[in-house]
């Protein structure tokens, strides 16, 4: 077998790179912002996430001076960027090139999916377009009955050609159920087949109140049309795929009077616009073959020394963010060492060594005279206790009830008539004091 090329890390990530960027080019992508961090050198690296993923990105400096808003963390974006891969780490990465907020910029992408979808399908192409009738008796209008458009084209029709009749076909123009309405009043005007032409149109407002021009069963209802069609959305600035589809385009509601009402000079003007269409179609020619170009460009651009350089700064960037940290993280341990520093030292002083034995000795202290204390009451306890006990027991509570003690002059206790003769002195010992007797004589007890 033939021995296989063993590609270098270096090899396979460049390879990769070029797969990505060939083929994935140019993306849309909504997100969440997180980690956002500008460099120095004016690129900006961050972070776009959903709840399920995140991709690393990148934007430099040539490009986001044209950013409209002030990108923070946890901002929602629409962003388009270029598919790309980060060579030194191998790290899969965006290369933003636009960034708008996600809100109004999620209809204009949507808007211009539909818009190429249409484009695809020849919906704009001119030779599906109808020519609107020169003589014109009956004037079909597609819009709200009481909004300000269907005033200002019956105002104009009056004032140019009181003689032209006008239906209105009513539908709703802004809201969920509009696209329904006006594609329904569109086929409804084509069943009765009872005017020459047909406005179709509003007021001027925001993208959002002007959507459901640009709806697919609007155009869609438009193009299948058999009756000429102008479109007449908002003011001059607005543009909705109606526009585009229809037969012809007037700025304003008013302007489509009087394209419909027109003399001599009207028509004129309706020549120029007919060249402007033509100009817009070789316009968009000419946009697909610049689009192409751009591809080639791209292809190009990646082996281009502005791009190494610019990979160069990326990697530079990092860097110095990574070594911002890792000072500041130093710093920070160093401004916090001699804090602990000083604390160990206060642990080990002399001074806080004589403090701990000091609360050490009064805490012991306090023990010893708490037991001292606890002992001494139960000592006073058990005294008086024994007090007690011994009160009960001794010959002076038998006094006190009215018993005697007599003792002879040596103090011995007389316990018997054996211990006394007659004559001898004895002292009688009583509750209250003593009785100093002599003994007269003694008698047994009949008993004995």
């Amino acid at each position: 077998m033939a021995q296989q090329h063993i590609l270098q890390v270096s090899e396979l990530t460049k390879k990769v790179r070029f797969i990505l960027e060939s083929e994935l080019n140019t993306v849309w992508l909504c997100g969440e912002i997180s980690n956002f961090i500008a460099a120095s050198s004016g690129h900006w690296y961050l972070s776009l996430k959903d709840q399920k993923s995140q991709v690393r990105c990148a934007m430099f400096k040539g490009n986001n001076r044209r950013v409209r808003i002030a990108p923070q963390n946890g901002q929602q974006v629409l962003v388009r960027a270029k598919v790309s891969l980060y060579e030194p780490r191998g790290d899969f990465q965006l290369i933003i090139e636009q960034m708008e907020s996600a809100g109004e910029g999620l209809l204009r992408q949507q808007y211009q999916l539909l818009k190429d979808k249409l484009h695809l399908e020849g919906l704009f192409e001119l030779h599906h377009k109808q020519q609107i009738p020169k003589l014109i008796q009956t004037v079909g209008v597609v819009t709200s009955p009481t909004g300000a458009a269907v005033r200002d084209i019956i105002t104009v029709l009056k004032r140019r050609n009181p003689l032209l009749n006008v239906i209105i076909y009513p539908a709703l123009v802004q809201g969920d159920q509009a696209k329904y309405d006006i594609a329904q009043a569109i086929t409804t005007a084509n069943e009765r087949n009872e005017v020459d032409v047909l406005l179709i149109g509003r007021g001027g407002g925001s993208l959002e109140d002007l959507w459901a021009f640009n709806e697919e069963i609007v155009a869609r209802a438009i193009f299948q049309s058999t009756l000429p069609t102008i479109s007449a959305v908002g003011h001059e600035i607005d543009t909705t795929l109606s526009d585009y589809v229809a037969d012809l385009r007037a700025p304003t509601p008013s302007a489509a009077a009087e394209i419909v009402s027109a003399d001599l000079d009207e028509r004129l003007n309706k020549v120029t616009e007919l060249l402007n269409r033509g100009h817009f179609a070789l316009k968009q020619q000419l946009q697909r073959s610049i689009h192409m170009l751009t591809n080639f460009k791209h292809r190009l651009s990646q082996v281009h020394p502005e791009q190494q350089l610019q990979n160069k700064q990326q990697k530079s960037d990092e860097l110095t963010i990574r070594l911002q940290r890792l000072v500041t993280r130093k710093l920070s341990q160093l401004k916090h060492k001699p804090e602990y520093l000083e604390q160990r030292l206060l642990s080990a002083a002399p001074s806080h060594q004589i403090a701990q034995k000091l609360a050490q000795a009064t805490q012991l202290k306090e023990k010893l005279t708490n037991a001292q204390q606890r002992l001494l009451s139960t000592k006073r306890d058990s005294f008086a206790h024994q007090c007690e006990q011994l009160h009960i027991v001794s010959p002076l509570a038998t006094i006190a009830r009215g018993y005697s003690i007599t003792r002879d002059n040596q103090h011995k206790m007389i316990k018997s008539i054996k211990d006394v003769k007659p004559e001898s002195q004895i002292k009688i010992e009583v509750a209250d004091g003593v009785i100093n007797a002599k003994v007269i004589g003694v008698q047994e007890n009949e008993t004995n």
